[in-house]
C-alpha cells in the first residue's frame, strides 16, 4: 500500500493538466484561475473584517476600489519584478515579451505572461494601495492592518498554481517526500517547494497573523509581521527550491529570492523601528 502511494505520490505532477479548456490557441489555465481565487478570498475576509471588528476607516466600497487598485499593482508589479530581478538581459534584448501574452518567434502563439516575481508584485501593491489611499484620504497603515491578515491564505492558492503549472520546482532529494516533475531536467525526485511555500508562507502565516490581529495596539504591525514572517519562511524554504536556470545562485549560496527576502526582513524591522518612534512621538 505505502508503494502505492508513493508512486501516485511522486507522479502527481505528471497527472496534473495546467489547462481547464482551449479555445483554439486561446487556453484558461489554473494558475489564472489561482489569482482569482486569492484575490476573491482576500477580498471576502477582509469584508468579514470590517462588517465584524470595525475601527478600520474603510467601508466596502472603498474596499472594492482599494482592491481593484491592488489587483493592477500585483499584475504589473509582479512583471516588472520579475524582468528587473530575474531575467533582465533577455528582456533587454525581447522587450515586447514584457507586456505581450503571445511567442512571436514563429508566428502568434498565445502563452500568458510568462514570468512573475512575488517581491516585485509586493512592491507593486504596496505602491498601488498608497496612492489609491491618499487620493481618497485614508490611512494607508491602517488599511495595512486591515488587508495584511487576509492575505496569506489567498496567497496559498497563487502557490498552488505554481504546482499545477510543473513550475518553481524544488532542488533534487532522496526523500520519499520528491516528485517528478516534467518540465524539471533529469528524471530525479525533485523537492516539491511549491507545496511548502502554499502552507507555510500561506497557511502557517495567515493562522499567525489571524491570531496576532488585534492584540498589538501598534498601528501598522501587522505590516511588520508580514514582512518578516514571510520572509524568514521564504528565505529557509529557498534552500529546497531549485534557483533559476539563469541566474543559478546569485551571492555565494544565496539565490534571487534569498537576497530578496532578506531586504523584506531588513525593511520589516526598520518600519518596526519608526512605528515605534512614531507611537512614542505621540505619547510624550
Amino acid at each position: 500500500m505505502k508503494n502505492v502511494f508513493n508512486s501516485f505520490w511522486q507522479q502527481l505532477p505528471s497527472r496534473m493538466d495546467p489547462v481547464i479548456f482551449s479555445l483554439g490557441s486561446f487556453q484558461v489555465q489554473w494558475y489564472g484561475m489561482m489569482y482569482l481565487a486569492a484575490f476573491g478570498i482576500t477580498y471576502y475576509l477582509a469584508r468579514f473584517r470590517i462588517r465584524r471588528e470595525g475601527g478600520f476607516g474603510i467601508d466596502s466600497e472603498a474596499l472594492s476600489g482599494l482592491m481593484t487598485a491592488m489587483i493592477l499593482g500585483v499584475l504589473i508589479g509582479g512583471r516588472l519584478g520579475y524582468v528587473l530581478f530575474y531575467n533582465l538581459p533577455y528582456y533587454l534584448r525581447h522587450p515586447l515579451e514584457i507586456v505581450l501574452p503571445f511567442d512571436i518567434s514563429d508566428g502568434w502563439r498565445f502563452t500568458g505572461i510568462a514570468g512573475m516575481s512575488f517581491h516585485g508584485g509586493l512592491i507593486g501593491v504596496v505602491v498601488a494601495a498608497f496612492v489609491f489611499l491618499r487620493k481618497h484620504q485614508l490611512n494607508f497603515l491602517s488599511a495595512a492592518d486591515l488587508i495584511v491578515p487576509c492575505a496569506p491564505l489567498g496567497y496559498t492558492f497563487g502557490r498552488l498554481g505554481n504546482f499545477i503549472n510543473g513550475e518553481l520546482y524544488g532542488r533534487i532529494t532522496d526523500a520519499s517526500i520528491g516528485m517528478s516533475f516534467p518540465s524539471a531536467p533529469g528524471s530525479e525526485l525533485r523537492h516539491p517547494s511549491q507545496l511548502y511555500e502554499a502552507f507555510f508562507e500561506g497557511i502557517v502565516l495567515w493562522v499567525i497573523l489571524w491570531l496576532l490581529k488585534g492584540r498589538i495596539k501598534l498601528r501598522g504591525s501587522m505590516l511588520v509581521f508580514y514582512l518578516m514572517g514571510y520572509g524568514v519562511f521564504r528565505f529557509f524554504i529557498e534552500y529546497t527550491r531549485e534557483p533559476d536556470a539563469q541566474l543559478g545562485f546569485v551571492l555565494f549560496r544565496f539565490s534571487m529570492g534569498q537576497i530578496l527576502c532578506f531586504f523584506m526582513i531588513l525593511a520589516g524591522g526598520i518600519l518596526l523601528f519608526i512605528l515605534r518612534r512614531i507611537k512614542a512621538r505621540k505619547s510624550e
